[in-house]
């Protein structure tokens, strides 16, 4: 008699390959049920910073779990909390900001934008809502942000975005028109400079950007200058710069912020996500600097409310957990930019591969463009081969696209890394 599978009650995406059933994971490794491991080369979806299983974390949200793993902050003095929140500020080399934590880099981005509002409601520029993005950039998963955000094959329909999308082109090859890529350097900034003198420049509270472009673009980086250019456009019009380093920030790209790549580029708000709760909590930090937060506690103005599940003892002690491991890596110095042994193997893996196309990144976070119509082919070589990547789609204009990204843990052993690149070239090379 044969019995069949009952009919899934889980809602969720069609996966054009099918997930794998799992048993454990430690270190850079994923279990399969049968037996197979597979290297985590993707970290997850680019958030597993400090692999999986890490008995510093574990055994701190074990020791939590049996104190407590919630207490009301309305209620109780959010101790662990503030601890987090100066670790935090000392992990980005932001010693004095002020720091908001929430559970997803969706919430992080709606409670930077608010405080943006705040900043310029509290100088007394009661016009300046209006904040500006790149039409392509991915900021969080809420309908308000995705549809302000340059998330193409994300995008809500036309009439659920609020009369909301990205005011300006990127800084990227193929997605700006006005000067060619990367020889224009700096003059790709008169995007935004135009933006906001479109919108009205009484009228902008903020300009919102990855300092490197994340899932929706596969990696790529800004020319030489960009940021500290954009930083003085914007200070020219009284406009605040937040940097959405949900993906990037906490060593991603080889130093603790995206941004430090580039000196005089420093924002005014500052949101961090995936890296903070490494995969163990939902965790994300919002970060403001000092003078502004206290233009808005003089101002009698109120903050954004956080939630239910903002700022628990269980977030604090696993965050904790997570920035010593980054600061015991060396994650957190910004003296030398890590990750350039990354850089190479993924740069020998794909010389001279006809499927590849460009590769572009920093530190631990490179993405390989591919061939139209190959992606799928790929994805299921390097599966068959032991090897997990995270794949992005439809980065041009017409939303046509594709790679895949290679973002292992920040600790993977070098053993881990020759695997991964052996692997990459083999599977690559098959199809070239």
């Amino acid at each position: 008699m044969t019995v069949q599978k009952a009919p899934s009650q889980l809602l969720a995406a069609r996966l054009q390959i099918p997930p794998i059933p799992y048993s454990h994971a430690a270190g850079s490794w994923v279990y399969a049920s049968d037996g197979t491991r597979y290297l985590d080369g993707a970290s997850g979806i680019v958030n597993v910073n400090i692999g999986h299983a890490h008995p510093v974390v574990v055994e701190a949200l074990r020791d939590q779990v049996g104190i407590c793993t919630y207490a009301s902050p309305g209620t109780f003095a959010p101790d662990l909390m503030e601890q987090l929140a100066a670790a935090t500020a000392r992990a980005v080399h932001r010693p004095d900001d002020r720091v908001m934590f929430t559970p997803t880099g969706t919430h992080a981005t709606e409670s930077a934008i608010a405080l943006a509002r705040l900043v310029q409601r509290a100088r007394g520029e009661e016009g300046r809502h209006k904040v500006l993005t790149s039409s392509l950039g991915y900021h969080g998963n809420s309908a308000f942000v995705l549809a302000l955000s340059g998330h193409r094959s994300r995008r809500p329909h036309e009439d659920d975005s609020f009369g909301l999308a990205p005011a300006f082109n990127p800084p990227y090859p193929g997605q700006h028109l006005d000067c060619p890529f990367p020889a224009c350097r700096v003059e790709c900034v008169r995007a935004v400079r135009d933006a906001i003198v479109a919108a009205g420049p009484e009228t902008v509270a903020a300009v919102l950007m990855e300092p490197v472009n994340g899932t929706t673009g596969g990696g790529y980086v800004p020319p030489a200058g960009y940021l500290k250019a954009l930083r003085e456009v914007c200070d020219e019009f009284g406009v605040l710069v937040i940097h959405d380093e949900v993906l990037t920030g906490l060593g991603r790209t080889g130093l603790p912020l995206a941004s430090h790549h580039t000196p005089g580029s420093a924002a005014d708000i500052v949101t961090l996500s995936k890296g903070l709760g490494a995969g163990y909590v939902p965790l994300a930090a919002t970060m403001i600097s000092p003078n502004l937060a206290e233009d808005i506690m003089t101002s009698g103005k109120w903050l954004p409310l956080m939630g239910t599940m903002s700022a628990t003892p269980l977030q604090g002690r696993a965050g904790l957990a997570v920035l010593s491991v980054l600061d015991d890596l060396g994650a957190l110095d910004r003296d030398e930019v890590r990750g350039a042994d990354l850089g190479r193997l993924v740069a020998d893996a794909v010389r001279g591969q006809s499927v590849v196309t460009d590769v572009r990144g920093l530190g631990y976070f490179h993405g390989i463009e591919l061939a139209p119509g190959t992606i799928g082919d790929v994805m299921r070589i390097t599966r068959s081969k032991g090897l997990l990547l995270y794949p992005y789609v439809g980065f041009r204009p017409d939303r046509t696209g594709e790679g895949l990204l290679v973002a292992p843990p920040l600790n993977a052993s070098d053993a881990d890394l020759d695997f991964l690149g052996e692997t990459l070239r083999a599977a690559l090379t098959q199809l070239s």
